[in-house]
């Protein structure tokens, strides 16, 4: 049984700090290019950056990455599978840009290796920053999101499922046994 940690109120609570963050951290938005990783964090990077449009009067650009990898909620895919990327759309050149990339859950931390190695092909960013709605720990390569919405720790034999109303027709966050 799932339990609610977040509700589509407080998930818009933290989408509005993880964008004064961005806004903080960059000090400013020149040369900032946000990049939202597939599914849930495409969504969420068009969210962060029509909340930026709001707070700052600014249009942000927002490209997508589309990876596939094991995950955990891939269960199905072995430990050894390697990450494929699928394609990206970056709307404007990524060189000597921030690039900030943008997902739903950190776990292993092989979703944003994999994005990184995916920029890097694409261009020579100026630096690249993670931010994550979820950081659930559990890692397995050195990999830290610059900006977290939510720490919540689990075990490895529980799951976070984060709804988003584009994909799952209404906004949460859960956290459930597997």
């Amino acid at each position: 049984m799932a339990k609610q940690l977040v509700d589509a109120l407080g998930m818009q609570r933290v989408l509005t700090r993880m964008t004064y963050e961005i806004i903080e951290k960059n000090k400013g938005l020149q040369d900032t290019v946000l990049v939202g990783i597939k599914t849930r964090g495409i969504y969420l990077a068009q969210r962060i950056a029509a909340r930026i449009k709001q707070l700052e009067g600014e249009d942000v650009p927002v490209g997508t990455l589309d990876i596939t990898l094991y995950r955990d909620d891939h269960h199905a895919i072995g430990h050894r599978e390697q990450a494929t990327v699928h394609g990206a759309d970056l709307p404007v050149d990524i060189d000597d840009k921030t690039v900030v990339l943008i997902d739903d859950v950190l776990f292993t931390g092989r979703t944003a290796r994999a994005a990184m190695d995916a920029l890097v092909a694409h261009g020579r960013p100026q630096r690249i920053m993670l931010a994550v709605l979820v950081d659930r720990g559990h890692r397995e390569l050195p990999i830290r999101a610059d900006i977290v919405g939510k720490n919540v720790p689990t075990s490895t034999k529980e799951q976070i499922a984060v709804a988003v109303t584009e994909v799952d027709d209404h906004d949460g966050i859960t956290i459930e046994q597997i």
